[in-house]
């Protein structure tokens, strides 16, 4: 059976908080300490939604194995045509590609919006994993902020990486200054 990407529907939010409330309680991807519940990521999702950035999930069987968003890479004008992506898998698919799918599916609808440059912010120098898979696709290291977050009794680093999307720098941005 193959992996479906799409947009996420509302009807997705259960599977969703499932996937990333697992993140936040046993992996480093997350720097949140609590999961969130249900109306807060449906809040998350629509901010995204209305901010014109892409939210994805990757099914198999009418089942969500992951879910994946563009967001604003910060919040002033001058950032407008960066975004910053975040990925999280289901437990039990990992390792299975779904990862590589939903980011490849991202930068492209990233692109088709025409924004500029995709920042990866990576919660922890020992997510190997992410660290290839954004290399695979592109993603240039550009430094490591050692010791930013402390979580599961230990000090965490955050490794920064960038990818240009589109086209990149070659002329100014035509997102409108919101």
């Amino acid at each position: 059976m193959s992996l479906l990407v799409r947009p996420s529907a509302e009807a997705d939010i259960p599977a969703i908080t499932a996937i990333y409330a697992h993140a936040v309680l046993h992996g480093t991807a997350s720097f949140e300490l609590s999961a969130p519940d249900e109306a807060e990521m449906t809040r998350r999702r629509a901010a995204i939604l209305e901010g014109g950035y892409p939210h994805l999930v990757a099914e198999r069987g009418g089942h969500i194995l992951g879910y994946a968003y563009a967001g604003a890479y910060r919040t002033r004008p001058a950032y407008r045509s960066t975004v910053e992506d975040s990925i999280y898998v289901a437990p039990a698919a990992q390792g299975q590609g779904v990862g590589r799918v939903l980011l490849t599916a991202l930068i492209s609808e990233c692109e088709a919006c025409d924004f500029r440059l995709m920042v990866a912010v990576i919660g922890d120098e020992e997510s190997k994993g992410s660290i290839a898979l954004h290399r695979s696709l592109g993603f240039e290291p550009v430094g490591v902020l050692k010791g930013i977050g402390y979580k599961h009794g230990r000090w965490l680093s955050t490794v920064l990486m960038q990818r240009t999307l589109g086209r990149g720098m070659s002329e100014p941005p035509t997102r409108s200054i919101v």
